[in-house]
C-alpha cells in the first residue's frame, strides 16, 4: 500500500472524520489519498493557523485528536500558533506536515536550505508539542502514527507533529489491519491519599472548589458534577472551566481571576479550604500576591502533572492523579456544613452584580448584552470566544446551560482563535449551531475564514463586539501610560463587519441602541442553521471590570482599589 493511502485509511480507522488543511505541493499525495478513500472530509481553509485552531476545537469537543495538515515551509510555520494553542490548553491533536524529498534536505551541510521551502519544522515545534517526529522512511510511519495518537491523549493531552517527506509519502509499505487500543480503565487511588481531604472537609465552614480546564482535558465533566453534588461544596471556575456547571446550578459561584466576578474573587479570597481540581493556579487566577492568597486557608491540589503542584502557590497538599481516577476513587467523602457560607456568597453576588460593574456607560452594556445573548441562544452548542475585553465580559456573564460549552484560547491567548475553532466544531457530524463571540481586533486576525463558512454552509452565528479599539490594552494604557493610546486607538481602525460579511455572502446586521438588542438577537436566530453576523457597537471607553488591583489580595479589585505597581502580565 502507498504510504499516503495507508495514512488516509489509518486516520479513518481511528475515528478522524475531518482534516483541516491548505493545499501545498508537499502534501499533495496525502490530499489525493484522503479524497480517493472518501472516508474523511477535507476542509480547505484559507490560512494554516485557522486549520490549527479548527483541529484544536475538534480535540476539545470530541476527545479524539483533531487533525490538521500543511505543506513545508510557510505552510508548516503557519501551523505553529495552532500547535501552541493545543499545547497550552491541553487539546489533543495530531499535525501532519509535508517535507521536501529526503534527497533534497540539507542534512549536516553548512547551508540554510537545500530544497525549495525546506524548513526544520520539527525543531520549531518541539517546545510547544508533546512530541515532534521527523519521518525518514516508510517503515516508520505505522509506528509513529500509533505513538502520535497515543501521546496526544494520554496524561495531560496535547499536540503531536509528524513531518513526512514527499518521497516517503509515495513509497510502498506492507501493513497489518488496524487494531484500536483498548480504553484505559480507571486506576484506583489509595484511600490514604484522601485522608487530609476528608479531615479538611469535615472541619471546614467555608470551603470552595476551584475548577480548572483539566476537568475538560480529562473528559470528566459529568463525574465532576456528581462529585460536587455529593459533597455540596460551592464552585468557582477558571477561564477554561466556566462551563463545568450550568449557570443556574445552586453550587455555581462564578468566574475568578484577573477579571473574575467580584463576588467570586471575594469568596475565593476568604474561604478556609480550597480544593483545586485541574487548575494551574497561575498569576491570572491568584493575583500577584501569592502570600495573601494562601493565608488563612488549607489548599489541596489535584493534578496529573507534578510540576504544576507547589509551583507558584507553595505549601499545598498534593494529590497527584488523573482526574478520572480521582473522581472514581473519591467516594464516601464527608459533606461539610456550609449552608451559612453559601448564603453569604449569595449576598455578595446580590451586592455586586456583574451588570453594575459598568454602570453609567453610554450605549450597550456588554455584560447585560451577554445575558441577553444567552437567553436568545438556547439552541447553541458551544460559545467560541476570542481574546480581549469581550472574552472577560463573556466569561463573567454568559448563562451557559448544561449541554453548552465555553471554549477560548486561554494559555496562549491568541486573537483570531474563535472563528476557525467554531468552524472545526461545526464540521462535526450532528453538530449544533455554534456561536462566535469576537472583538473587532480578533475578528480581523482570521476574517478570511468567512469564506470557509460560506463554502461549507456552516451553522455559525458570529457576534462581533466592536468598540473600534483594542480595548484591553487601551485599559492598560489608561492605568499606566497616561491614556496615550498608540496602536490601540491611534493608528488602529476596524471596518464595518456587517458590510464585510455581506461581501462574503453572509447576512450581516448592526446594533448600537440598547433598546434594539432584543430585536437584533431575534434576527440572529430566525434561521438557526444559517450563518449570520451581528455587529454590536460598544463604547471604546468600556472597561473589563472588575480587575484585580495588581500586587494586592484577590479580594481587592479595580476600580474601587488601585494597583500597587505596574502589572507585568
Amino acid at each position: 500500500m502507498k504510504v499516503s493511502d495507508f495514512i488516509a485509511q489509518n486516520l479513518a480507522d481511528r475515528g478522524v472524520t475531518t482534516v483541516f488543511e491548505v493545499a501545498g505541493g508537499m502534501i499533495s499525495h496525502l490530499l489525493d489519498s484522503i479524497h480517493a478513500a472518501k472516508k474523511i472530509k477535507l476542509v480547505s481553509v484559507h490560512h494554516e493557523q485557522a486549520a490549527g485552531f479548527a483541529a484544536d476545537a475538534v480535540g476539545r469537543v470530541t476527545g479524539v485528536p483533531g487533525v490538521a495538515m500543511a505543506t513545508s515551509g510557510p505552510g508548516a510555520t503557519n501551523l505553529l500558533t495552532g500547535i501552541a494553542s493545543c499545547y497550552f490548553d491541553s487539546s489533543p491533536a495530531v499535525f501532519i506536515t509535508g517535507q521536501v524529498n529526503t534527497h533534497e534536505q540539507k542534512g549536516q551541510r553548512p547551508i540554510r536550505q537545500l530544497g525549495f521551502q525546506e524548513t526544520d519544522i520539527v525543531s520549531m515545534a518541539q517546545p510547544v508539542s508533546k512530541a515532534a517526529f521527523s519521518v525518514s522512511s516508510a517503515a516508520e510511519v505505522p509506528e509513529l502514527l500509533d505513538r502520535a495518537f497515543a501521546l496526544a491523549v494520554e496524561g495531560r493531552p496535547g499536540p503531536v507533529l509528524l513531518d513526512i517527506p514527499m518521497d516517503v509519502q509515495r513509497q510502498q509499505i506492507d501493513v497489518s489491519p488496524f487494531a484500536p487500543p483498548p480504553p484505559r480503565p480507571p486506576k484506583g487511588i489509595a484511600s490514604a491519599s484522601f485522608a487530609e481531604l476528608r479531615a479538611a472537609l469535615s472541619g471546614s465552614k467555608q470551603p470552595i472548589i476551584l475548577a480548572g480546564g483539566g476537568i475538560h482535558a480529562a473528559g470528566c465533566r459529568a463525574a465532576f458534577r456528581q462529585f460536587v453534588e455529593s459533597i455540596g461544596v460551592p464552585v468557582v471556575a477558571s477561564l477554561q472551566a466556566v462551563d463545568v456547571l450550568p449557570f443556574g446550578h445552586p453550587l455555581r459561584v462564578g468566574f475568578i481571576g484577573s477579571y473574575g466576578n467580584r463576588w467570586a474573587n471575594m469568596a475565593l479570597g476568604t474561604c478556609d479550604l480550597l480544593v483545586v481540581l485541574g487548575s494551574r493556579l497561575d498569576i491570572r487566577q491568584t493575583g500577584a500576591d501569592v502570600a495573601s492568597f494562601s493565608t488563612g486557608k488549607k489548599i489541596i491540589h489535584v493534578d496529573c502533572e507534578p510540576g504544576e503542584i507547589n509551583n507558584r502557590v507553595t505549601g499545598v497538599t498534593a494529590i497527584l492523579a488523573d482526574l478520572r481516577d480521582f473522581f472514581a476513587s473519591a467516594t464516601d467523602l464527608p459533606k461539610p456544613s456550609c449552608a451559612d457560607w453559601i448564603e453569604h456568597i449569595l449576598k455578595l453576588k446580590a451586592a455586586h452584580p456583574d451588570i453594575r460593574e459598568l454602570s453609567g456607560l453610554e450605549g450597550i452594556n456588554p455584560n447585560a448584552f451577554m445575558h441577553e445573548l444567552s437567553s436568545a441562544s438556547r439552541e447553541a452548542g458551544t460559545y467560541f470566544v476570542d481574546v480581549g475585553s469581550h472574552q472577560m465580559w463573556a466569561a463573567q456573564s454568559l448563562e451557559l446551560e448544561v449541554s453548552q460549552r465555553f471554549i477560548t484560547s486561554a494559555g496562549l491567548g491568541s486573537m483570531g482563535f474563535a472563528l476557525p475553532a467554531a468552524m472545526g466544531a461545526a464540521c462535526l457530524s450532528g453538530a449544533r449551531t455554534q456561536v462566535v463571540i469576537a472583538g473587532d481586533g480578533g475578528m480581523q486576525m482570521n476574517i478570511q475564514e468567512l469564506q470557509t463558512v460560506v463554502h461549507n454552509s456552516l451553522p455559525i452565528k458570529i457576534v462581533v463586539i466592536n468598540n473600534g479599539i483594542l480595548g484591553m490594552i487601551r485599559q492598560f494604557q489608561d492605568s499606566y501610560f497616561g491614556s496615550r493610546y498608540q496602536s490601540t486607538w491611534w493608528g488602529y481602525s476596524a471596518p464595518n463587519f456587517a458590510a464585510v460579511a455581506n461581501a462574503y455572502g453572509i447576512e450581516g446586521h448592526s446594533v448600537e441602541d440598547p433598546s434594539q438588542v432584543a430585536q437584533a438577537l431575534q434576527w440572529l436566530w430566525r434561521d438557526p442553521l444559517r450563518p449570520q453576523l451581528l455587529q454590536v457597537a460598544v463604547s471604546p471607553h468600556a472597561n473589563a471590570y472588575p480587575k484585580l488591583a495588581f500586587g494586592k489580595p484577590i479580594t481587592e479589585m479595580e476600580p474601587a482599589s488601585k494597583p500597587l505597581d505596574m502589572e507585568g502580565t
